[in-house]
């Protein structure tokens, strides 16, 4: 189960890494439009595959450690308190992307469902950008059930290892 979570992360990862790959594409397309005289309209384009990067972005770099991780406060728990801390933080960010998650999934459905479409020049369908997002959050949701666990089983958590050889700030 380890190695197929570990294939999910790197996969969200590498979809949002698309996803910053084709914004470059659409500005690139956009100024070249502006070169040869064709009106091309990157925004709307640009700000899905925004959303895309983000969202997919999340549980990757949840994993690999990148996100800020405020420790004033913890940094100063030793033992067991520190135990208690991470295993509440990691509760209480799994809820609450579980909350995102479902939420976002019935306004996805709802787009779905009354055949929403974006107001630019694409018309594209909103349920479609929605569902990358949904997708970004629910895998997120699963990166901090997963980082429970691993806190609960007294194993470091991806969040809080050491990389490059760098010192963690306390």
């Amino acid at each position: 189960m380890r190695k197929g979570l570990d294939i999910l992360y790197v996969a969200s990862g590498g979809v949002a890494a698309v996803c910053l790959f084709m914004i470059a594409v659409t500005i690139v397309a956009q100024i070249a439009g502006r070169l040869v005289g064709v009106t091309i309209d990157s925004t709307e384009s640009g700000g899905f595959f925004l959303a895309g990067a983000t969202f997919m972005g999340m549980a990757y770099t949840l994993k690999t450690g990148g996100h800020v991780r405020v420790s004033l406060l913890v940094s100063r728990f030793r033992g067991r308190a520190a135990l208690l801390s991470d295993i509440w933080i990691c509760t209480f960010a799994m809820a609450g992307c579980g909350f995102l998650t479902w939420h976002t999934f019935w306004m996805t459905h709802d787009s779905w469902r009354f055949g929403d479409l974006s107001p630019g020049l694409l018309a594209v369908p909103f349920w479609i950008p929605q569902s990358v997002m949904l997708t970004g959050l629910a895998i997120l949701t699963i990166a901090f059930a997963d980082e429970l666990v691993l806190t609960l089983r007294n194993r470091t958590p991806g969040y809080a290892q050491v990389r490059d050889g760098a010192e963690e700030a306390e």
